[in-house]
């Protein structure tokens, strides 16, 4: 059996620029941990997402519905041999997100619309993905990539992340491949800010240094918004 991951957490988001971005990544150097899966000078993150045959998750976030979802792959090299499958289901700025590790073979299956495989993980994620996807009629939409640093601290389980060169390919067959072509959708970084319960006060003072307007729109959604 798959064992399924489960993360509840507030989400929040903010546009910076490359000298606001230096700023905060000094100064949470010093007091938070990097991700193990990078350094400073970030890691690859890329995603494949499905929606609906009328693009029903897209649109309920453009038309800020309360509550949402978006169902992914992602991982973190065209080498790995395993697929970090995801639903995140969001209300306002709650978000709870739950993933399984499946396997290469079974990924490139549901990329060719095939999710039958997902049944045979006997996992509760895996046929409530499953339902979804069959009910309705979803097939892979676009694929994202992005460089991200990322900062840990244990406590309230807070992640600060900075994603930059973000960029999108209709090419969903080539999500496994080195050479993905991508169209640049922003280059400027995004900041994110989770956390479960409330943000430490000393990282909210460093964060708040940014002084700048949350974002109200996805990258899934921003990614399909310029393809459209």
């Amino acid at each position: 059996m798959s064992e399924t991951l489960s993360v509840f957490r507030t989400e929040k988001k903010y546009q910076l620029n490359g000298v606001q971005k230096s700023i905060l990544v000094n100064k949470l150097s010093s007091t938070m941990k990097l991700d193990e899966n990078g350094d400073r000078n970030g890691y690859l993150v890329r995603s494949l997402y499905f929606d609906s045959i009328y693009d029903d998750d897209y649109f309920d976030k453009v038309n800020g519905l309360e509550i949402r979802k978006k169902i992914r792959l992602r991982i973190y090299s065209p080498n790995q041999k395993m697929v970090k499958l995801e639903i995140k289901q969001k209300q306002g700025t709650a978000q709870l997100k739950k993933s399984i590790w499946i396997s290469k073979a079974l990924a490139e299956e549901m990329i060719n619309g095939d999710y039958v495989g997902l049944l045979e993980l006997e996992s509760e994620l895996a046929i409530e993905i499953y339902q979804i996807l069959e009910r309705g009629v979803y097939r892979p939409k676009c694929i994202i990539e992005y460089n991200r640093i990322a900062f840990m601290e244990e406590t309230n389980d807070i992640r600060i992340t900075f994603d930059s060169d973000i960029g999108v390919s209709m090419d969903c067959q080539d999500f496994f491949n080195h050479n993905l072509s991508l169209i640049p959708i922003m280059n400027e970084p995004v900041l994110e800010v989770k956390y479960n319960g409330f943000l430490l006060s000393n990282l909210k003072q460093t964060v708040n240094i940014a002084n700048t307007s949350e974002l109200s729109i996805s990258k899934y959604a921003l990614c399909r918004q310029m393809l459209y």
